[in-house]
């Protein structure tokens, strides 16, 4: 029992870490003081830590820190029933971390930043080399950034396609370069050939909530062309599966 709790306040604090970092990069780009993104006043540290609304104009905090808060010491639980075999309960806590706040802040702003690419590199040439070594490291960040590149620049060629047949000067495309940077991070982190079934299955996984999405703008009357989705949760969750089975 004095285990379980004590990997709940674990749990409950590296949440916190996911929540403050998907708060303030965003909007910031480095480490600062978290703010009401309503009326951009700094939260007193003990109403943030506690979830507390903010003291200033009331704004309460986000569903998604809830969620976190409340999910992660579970993940953790379980971690400790079922232990992932390739990174073990707290290698695989920390890693969470990060894999959690890349794809929070894309799935909210739409966005890979470059910064948290960065930490990636590091986190996965250390990672990588003590999963697999150096050489199958260093193959499986170069298949995953050469793989998405490839799709990245199909996808562009696509949309300008669509754009000339529709008379159109411009169409998003399903794919950011940050996508990109960020399957070379994962690349590192899974090798070679785990990148190769972790892009897969990040496929197919995206390319079934989208179908599901679109349904649901069809049903709602809400559908646009080419309507996009974020595709980093995708990535995270390939590599989630892969490493983090029991």
């Amino acid at each position: 029992m004095v285990v379980w709790i004590g990997i709940i306040i674990i749990g409950w604090l590296l949440a916190l870490l996911v929540n403050y970092f998907s708060d303030v990069l965003p909007f910031t780009r480095t480490i600062t003081k978290a703010a009401c993104h309503k009326c951009d006043q700094v939260i007193p540290l003990l109403n943030y830590l506690t979830l507390q609304p903010c003291p200033n104009c009331g704004e309460k905090r986000s569903t998604r820190a809830w969620i976190i808060q409340i999910a992660f010491p579970l993940a953790l639980l379980w971690f400790d029933f079922y232990p992932p075999y390739r990174v073990g309960i707290w290698l695989g806590s920390l890693l969470l971390v990060y894999l959690l706040i890349i794809a929070i802040i894309d799935l909210e702003y739409r966005v890979v930043l470059y910064q948290t690419t960065i930490v990636g590199v590091f986190i996965g040439l250390g990672l990588g080399y003590y999963l697999h070594g150096f050489q199958n490291t260093i193959f499986g960040g170069t298949a995953g950034f050469g793989i998405m590149l490839i799709l990245f620049y199909l996808g562009i060629g696509f949309a300008k396609l669509m754009a000339r047949l529709r008379g159109q000067t411009e169409i998003g495309v399903a794919l950011g370069f940050g996508d990109v940077t960020l399957a070379g991070v994962l690349g590192l982190i899974l090798g070679l050939p785990g990148i190769l079934f972790g892009l897969l299955l990040a496929i197919l996984l995206g390319g079934l909530a989208s179908g599901i999405y679109l349904v649901v703008l069809v049903i709602l009357k809400r559908y646009r062309l080419f309507s996009a989705i974020p595709y980093a949760p995708f990535l995270v969750l390939g590599t989630i599966i892969l490493l983090y089975r029991p």
